[in-house]
């Protein structure tokens, strides 16, 4: 029943976002938001105000574009194409290292046990996709090994000390892959099946697998659970009462709020609003509403 807000940010600093919101993450008690387009980085507080931002275009090793961001002890690490991922003080917003030439378009991030992991998808002209992921030590940032994966590799995300990666494949013979990397067994990659779109809270992986016939442009969406702890695949639906367009939407967020197991779920028409549907953790539908934007690919919560 809370008041929404379409636009917090123009209505807390006069002023658009700019070009395009790629990437948020809430890091003590603060929200760090990766611009792409305008290719800068923004710290705000829990009320949308701006604090602070530091801009790449003028940096040669940045200046391709911000991706995606997470944070440990007092540092944003961000992946950008062109090869490079930055250090960058979360209080200061100055960048501290940089490593580059590390491949081509650098996308998802994930840090596990001192080590971040760095998804090297595919070169410029989106011609050549690669497979892998790099592994660099956050305590000399140096780049320590490079791990073989699916072709594509984009969206990273560490749980109960697994790293879970999505590759999207070629779009073609290759599909898109769930994979596993253990960092307690030598960085050992395990293929989990095909998803497209996960989140994680309380041990378990929520996933989505969409599957659109491009001939007939249908979507079908099928919901299912990983347990971290045991290792087991749920193919039941971890929704209830689900709206029926949820089955066969264009799925651009899946979420879950860990302050409160709530699960959020956004679609897309790429030229309208998107909607947010919203589950309890049991499953059961809450309510939709408009998203205030198009595209929806991000939340944060505060409890």
């Amino acid at each position: 029943d809370a008041e929404f807000i379409s636009d917090i940010f123009k209505t807390q600093n006069n002023a658009k976002l700019g070009d395009t919101g790629q990437s948020m993450i809430k890091y003590e008690d603060e929200i760090y938001v990766a611009v792409y387009g305008s290719n800068y980085l923004a710290k705000l507080n829990a009320a949308g105000v701006e604090l602070n931002r530091i801009s790449f275009v003028d940096d040669d090793d940045l200046s391709a574009g911000i991706r995606y961001i997470d944070a440990e002890d007092g540092y944003i690490y961000a992946s950008f194409w062109g090869g490079a991922v930055a250090k960058i003080n979360a209080g200061t917003l100055r960048v501290e290292a940089k490593l580059t030439g590390l491949g081509d378009n650098m996308e998802g991030v994930a840090i596990c046990e001192d080590m971040l992991y760095v998804a090297n998808s595919c070169t410029p002209d989106y011609l050549t996709y690669h497979k892998e992921v790099k592994v660099i030590d956050l305590h000399t940032f140096t780049l320590k090994e490079t791990l073989t994966v699916s072709d594509n590799p984009n969206i990273l995300l560490e749980k109960d000390d697994k790293v879970f990666l999505i590759s999207r494949g070629n779009y073609g013979d290759v599909g898109y892959s769930l994979q596993m990397i253990d960092p307690a067994a030598n960085n050992k990659v395990t293929e989990l099946g095909s998803a497209t779109r996960m989140c994680a809270a309380n041990d378990i992986l929520y996933l989505v697998n969409s599957l659109t016939d491009w001939n007939t442009y249908t979507t079908v969406n099928t919901f299912f659970t990983y347990n971290i702890k045991t290792g087991q695949m749920n193919n039941a639906s971890f929704l209830k009462d689900a709206p029926a367009e949820l089955t066969s939407s264009t799925l651009y967020m899946l979420e879950v709020n860990e302050n409160n197991g709530d699960i959020y779920i956004s679609t897309s028409e790429f030229t309208t609003n998107g909607t947010i549907y919203r589950f309890k953790k049991d499953g059961t539908f809450i309510e939709k509403f408009d998203a205030g934007g198009i595209n929806p690919n991000s939340a944060v919560f505060f409890n």
